[in-house]
Parts: structure tokens; C-alpha cells; sequence
């Protein structure tokens, strides 16, 4: 009778620690941690409660809002929206490899803004070589002309 009761958990994991059924809603915070958008849990938590987490379209309020694979989530990261779908529930922080299968990114590209090449305020910094030499002429120059 005990071999009945032991093997009626046999296959679903119960007993031994491991799981092999996923949790269906697991806690905002930790997954946008898990999934790297933020390099700490309290930064997650930070962000979810500041208000600025969105899970489709409502506000998250607080950092154990329960979310679900197929849930969008729309927050700000650095100077642009991300905008991203759950794929997957985060059984860890694994690496940005890892990291990249829990979401389908949904946010536009980020703008390409040029940087001007050789913009230099005049005044604002070390003159340049050629600056030096340009000096140098006019010193000489203005060196000749005052012996004469």
C-alpha cells in the first residue's frame, strides 16, 4: 500500500523539489528583473511602483502585480518606451541569451541621431595642432615685423 501512495506522485514531480509545471502568473517585479530590463530587483520594484509600468494598457500599482505569459508590458527604459509582449515565465536570471526567449520586443527601433563630426567650440577647449601651428605663423610674423 505505501508503493501505491508513493507511486501516485510518480511523474508530477511533487515530493522530490522539482516542478515540472510552470506557475501560470508570477510576480512583475521579479520577471522584469529576471528578463534584465533593470540590473536590480529593487530597481524593478522601484520602477512598478513609481507608476511607471504599464500591463496591458492598465497601471501596475504594486511590485507583486501577477502577470502571465501573453500579458504586454510598456515601460520606459533609458531615453525610449519598450514595449514588450511575455513569452515565458523566468525559472532564473540567466544570461541576455536566455534572458531574450521570455519577451517579443514590440517597441519601434530606437532613433538614429547623427553626432557631428568635428564640431568643436571655439574657446571651450585646447587648440588643436593646426591651431598651434596658425599661432606660431602669427607670432613669427608678428615678431619680423616689429625688429623692422
Amino acid at each position: 500500500m505505501a508503493s501505491a501512495i508513493q507511486g501516485s506522485n510518480h511523474g508530477t514531480g511533487a515530493g522530490n523539489g522539482l516542478s515540472t509545471a510552470q506557475p501560470a502568473k508570477f510576480r512583475l517585479d521579479k520577471w522584469i528583473w529576471q528578463a534584465r530590463f533593470v540590473k536590480s530587483r529593487s530597481l524593478a520594484a522601484g520602477l512598478v511602483t513609481g507608476g511607471h509600468v504599464r500591463v496591458n494598457g492598465q497601471r501596475a500599482g504594486k511590485p507583486s502585480h501577477q502577470v502571465q505569459p501573453g500579458d504586454v508590458l510598456t515601460f520606459p527604459q533609458g531615453d525610449r518606451i519598450r514595449v514588450v509582449k511575455i513569452l515565458a515565465p523566468a525559472a532564473r536570471r540567466g544570461p541576455a541569451s536566455e534572458a531574450q526567449l521570455l519577451y517579443d520586443d514590440m517597441s519601434p527601433p530606437p532613433e538614429k541621431t547623427e553626432i557631428p563630426q568635428g564640431a568643436r567650440i571655439e574657446g571651450n577647449s585646447r587648440p588643436t595642432k593646426r591651431d598651434r601651428r596658425k599661432l606660431d605663423l602669427y607670432r613669427r610674423d608678428m615678431g619680423d615685423d616689429a625688429l623692422e
